[in-house]
């Protein structure tokens, strides 16, 4: 009889610790922790329902003649007839193995071409550096072409034209960099 009467006061006195020891913690609970709070939750809404955009897109595709295509922004616009991107990369390589990875403060989207602008440089896998203001890359075939200028420092030296283009050879699996106009070349051994 002992041990019964013992048990019955615990089923009473052990829910009611617990229903203490809970209370507790909430009444001498730390106060709310503003750092804790979204950075980006003050957003005008209101401009952003205005002036659409996507933040950190990402789009990757395959072009008719086999080149694949990958491009990341930290920001893009739609707009009429394309569109708009703030610090593009475009990642471009062909089946060959030539690759090419350009990077440009801001690029527009028509017609089926990129146009990177604003100072665009293009590292290759074949060791070229490329400088050029603006470079058109085709969505639809492998093509890359600068028609306002372009620097550029190659393994065997230092080049600059007025026009640039990459794009596969005529009836052949390679890729072919040509410059022309005003081609000047600084050979160094």
């Amino acid at each position: 009889m002992n041990r019964t009467r013992v048990v019955r006061w615990l089923r009473v006195l052990l829910p009611l610790a617990a229903l203490a020891m809970l209370s507790t913690l909430f009444l001498f609970s730390r106060g709310g922790d503003s750092e804790s709070q979204i950075p980006y939750a003050d957003v005008d809404a209101q401009a952003m329902a205005r002036d659409p955009r996507l933040v950190s897109p990402e789009y990757a595709g395959v072009t008719d003649d086999g080149a694949q295509l990958t491009l990341r922004a930290s920001e893009a616009m739609p707009g009429q007839g394309g569109g708009q991107a703030q610090d593009l990369r475009l990642d471009w390589q062909r089946p060959d193995g030539l690759r090419a990875d350009l990077t440009a403060p801001q690029a527009g989207l028509a017609d089926g071409a990129i146009r990177l602008d604003g100072g665009v440089r293009m590292t290759t896998s074949t060791g070229w550096t490329l400088d050029a203001a603006s470079i058109d890359a085709a969505t639809d075939r492998s093509r890359i072409a600068a028609d306002e200028g372009v620097k550029a420092e190659a393994p065997f030296g230092t080049l600059s034209a007025r026009r640039m283009e990459l794009a596969p050879a005529p009836g052949e699996d390679a890729s072919i960099l040509n410059f022309s106009g005003d081609v000047r070349l600084i050979y160094q051994p």
